[in-house]
């Protein structure tokens, strides 16, 4: 009993020895605040954008209408859930390595020999017999003694949760196209109403020209000009209009539907912005951000991988045993000396492999630098692409501003212009020409419309927003 007492406290001792490297998680040196913050005389605020829930950020019903539908149905996002599924179902086959197996088995055999065969059987012997077996395998197990099986199940762990992580990029992807698709389309819509309008006032100067030219009073180059202007205006609306379409089966799709109609709600004028628009801090985007996780998710499971290569050094040391009872008749299987048993420890120890196990560390040691190269890597574009975004979204406002500012002059000027032109006073040319600037102003105003609502979207998924449930 002492021996068996030692025994078992030796085997706990070595069972805690574990072959490889222990995970650090590598020391990050992040920035006090991002670049393009607006002001930075002002301490960041520990509040981001990224905090808030997509539902929060994107107040139109019905794109949350289609996000949410986007959320259930979407096939990328259909997929990742699987391969999520597919790692935790790897993880319970890795970790059943490190307990025991037990199963059992049974079998019964009923034989008849020939009485006039070959080997005739004497007088008196019964020819038919009856016989089995039951055999209960109580023991089919490895002594993880170098920590060989726990190191593939913490890579097998950390493999699930990268797979987690992936998804959440995925959704956080998801919202973000929806959104866009959907402010792309809202942005088309706007410039058909443009051109719409556009072109019933262009024709309706080309009534009032033509009679002027009926009149004497204007020449028919003013008409063949004022003809030029409608033509452009109205081939401009079916072109808009297949934009449109391609779109909305763009949408639908990302939905997991047949192309169709896609319901809008708010114009793009009338979407609601939130007030403010904070960062956060830049060490919290390392947490928040699901690519940033999966990535040292990874860089954990390669750092276990180095450690399964190393144990393979190690004597590795299984036990096998079995119970059961044997007879040659069935009705005495249960009784008398029929009980067997087997006990088989055995160990394997690798001699000689022509340097193919130092050659399996040096790559797991290769790949695990790879995933640390990608991990800090990931972590320099998550904040390149929030200081883009933070730019972009105080930029663009700037350029919203200015444009809106060209649209009212431009649409004073196009007034006085046909007004001067009607008097008498000045030429058509100046005119027209002042409808024409006049129209590409104003699609360069719904783009840069669009633009803004595009930069709160890329704000926003690069804060690490979008996947909070």
């Amino acid at each position: 009993m002492k021996r068996l007492i030692i025994s078992a406290i030796c085997l706990t001792l070595l069972s805690g020895c574990m072959a490889g490297p222990k995970y650090k998680k590598p020391v990050v040196k992040s920035p006090d605040r991002f670049r393009g913050s607006a002001d930075r005389a002002v301490p960041p605020d520990p509040a981001s954008l990224g905090d808030l829930k997509w539902f929060e950020v994107f107040k139109d019903e019905k794109l949350q209408e289609l996000i949410r539908t986007a959320t259930v149905s979407n096939y990328d996002l259909r997929e990742a859930v699987a391969r999520v599924d597919a790692a935790r179902a790897n993880l319970g086959i890795t970790r059943a390595d490190q307990f025991p197996t037990i199963t059992a088995g049974a079998e019964a055999t009923t034989l008849r020999n020939s009485i006039g065969g070959a080997f005739p059987i004497p007088g008196g012997i019964n020819v038919n017999r009856t016989f089995g077996g039951v055999v209960l395998n109580l023991l089919s197990f490895e002594l993880d003694l170098w920590g060989r099986l726990r190191r593939a199940t913490e890579a097998a762990r950390a493999d699930l949760l990268a797979s987690e992580e992936n998804r959440k990029a995925v959704l956080t992807t998801l919202v973000g196209d929806v959104a866009t698709s959907y402010f792309d389309l809202l942005e088309l819509d706007t410039e058909l109403e443009i051109a719409k309008r556009t072109l019933t006032t262009r024709q309706e100067s080309l009534r009032l020209i033509n009679l002027r030219q009926q009149g004497g009073v204007a020449t028919m180059l003013d008409v063949r000009q004022a003809e030029q202007l409608v033509y452009s205006a109205a081939q401009t609306i079916p072109d808009i209009e297949r934009l449109i379409e391609q779109k909305e089966n763009q949408i639908s799709l990302l939905l997991a539907r047949n192309p169709g109609e896609v319901t809008r709600g708010r114009r793009l004028t009338e979407q609601e912005q939130p007030p403010s628009v904070p960062p956060g801090l830049p060490s919290s985007l390392l947490e928040r951000r699901p690519d940033i996780r999966a990535a040292e998710q990874n860089l954990i499971a390669s750092n276990a991988i180095i450690g399964v290569a190393k144990a393979a050094y190690f004597p590795q040391i299984s036990l096998t045993g079995f119970f059961g009872f044997e007879s040659n008749q069935l009705s005495s299987l249960f009784s008398g000396p029929t009980r067997t048993w087997q006990f088989i420890p055995q160990l394997t120890q690798p001699l000689f492999t022509g340097g193919r196990l130092k050659s399996n560390v040096r790559l797991a040691e290769a790949q695990q630098q790879i995933a640390l190269v990608q991990y800090e890597k990931s972590i320099q574009n998550a904040f390149r692409e929030v200081s883009d975004a933070l730019i972009a979204y105080r930029k663009v406002k700037e350029i919203k501003t200015e444009q809106e500012l060209l649209v009212t002059t431009l649409q004073d000027r196009s007034r006085l212009a046909y007004l001067r032109y009607q008097g008498g006073v000045d030429t058509q040319l100046n005119a027209l020409d002042a409808d024409r600037d006049l129209f590409n102003a104003e699609l360069s105003l719904a783009l840069t419309r669009r633009n803004e609502l595009f930069s709160l979207v890329q704000l926003y998924k690069a804060l690490g927003g979008g996947w909070q449930q």
